[in-house]
């Protein structure tokens, strides 16, 4: 009988996961710092500093791994955010763009460590031509969830594609 084997992301810093670490658990609700492990009499690393740092961001598993300057993250591969209210992602895109995170296009940032995330509301990611009744339930048309996010906007749900906190009074829409 074939085992589920758990997968975790190995996030690699330079020397700052478990700084890291914390910022993503003070972000993130429900959240906490696993396990902290330090180097030991070989390797690279100093003696007794830090060399990984588990954590849980809600039920999703990671680890921080302080490996030296030699690989730095890429847009290549990011986290995402699932939203379902603007003032959720005007929260997380803040947060994590704080302290010389950068702004990016269409929900994506990167965090001040290089790590790249998108903050997406929810009717965004659902499959092309994949709408949901009021009930929640598929209905067929839409295009990339564009038609919900008007219709979420005209209700007032506050789920605007906007890659920016909007301004006061703003009803900015950004990617649609």
């Amino acid at each position: 009988m074939p085992v589920n084997p758990k997968l975790r992301p190995m996030l690699w810093f330079d020397n700052q996961a478990e700084e890291a670490a914390k910022l993503y658990v003070s972000i993130f609700p429900n959240s906490k710092i696993l396990e902290v492990t330090h180097w030991g009499d070989t390797g690279p690393g100093k003696k007794g500093s830090v060399l990984t740092v588990a954590f849980k961001l809600g039920d999703f598993e990671l680890v921080a791994l302080n490996g030296g300057p030699q690989f730095k993250f890429s847009e290549a591969v990011s986290l995402v955010i699932e939203v379902e209210t603007q003032e959720e992602v005007d929260r997380y895109w803040n947060a994590l763009t704080a302290n010389g995170g950068e702004e990016g296009p269409c929900g994506w940032l990167k965090d001040r460590f290089g790590l790249s995330w998108q903050v997406v509301p929810s009717v965004a990611l659902r499959a092309p031509g994949q709408r949901r009744s009021e009930e929640g339930r598929p209905r067929d048309g839409g295009v990339h969830g564009h038609e919900e996010v008007r219709r979420a906007e005209d209700r007032g749900r506050g789920a605007r594609l906007s890659r920016k906190p909007a301004r006061r009074g703003s009803r900015r829409s950004g990617w649609v």
